[in-house]
């Protein structure tokens, strides 16, 4: 099962890390703890909208430019696991459609 707060937090990590930056750091730029920018990062806590902006913005990264990463990531991993691949699923139904 695709979780969002997983992809999210490894994008989130590896900005960080391509930064060559700390936990510490960037918990501090974002204020919040270690521990929780730590935890948001290994997808075990569900970041609210206003802390992923603070983690954004402390990265220098934009929000869109973060969430469209996700965005692609949990689009591959859909691909992945679907039991149909999706492009015949959404061929399926735009035939539908256009009956």
């Amino acid at each position: 099962m695709i979780v969002l707060r997983r992809e999210l937090g490894e994008v989130l990590r590896e900005e960080r890390q391509t930064q060559g930056r700390s936990l510490r750091d960037v918990a501090k730029s974002a204020s919040v703890s270690t521990a929780y920018l730590s935890e948001v990062e290994r997808g075990t806590k569900e970041a609210s909208s206003e802390l992923i902006g603070a983690i954004c913005s402390a990265l220098g990264q934009p929000l869109s430019e973060v969430l469209s990463q996700v965005t692609s990531r949990v689009a591959v991993a859909e691909a992945a696991t679907a039991p149909v691949p999706l492009h015949e699923r959404r061929a399926a139904m735009s035939a539908r459609n256009a009956a």
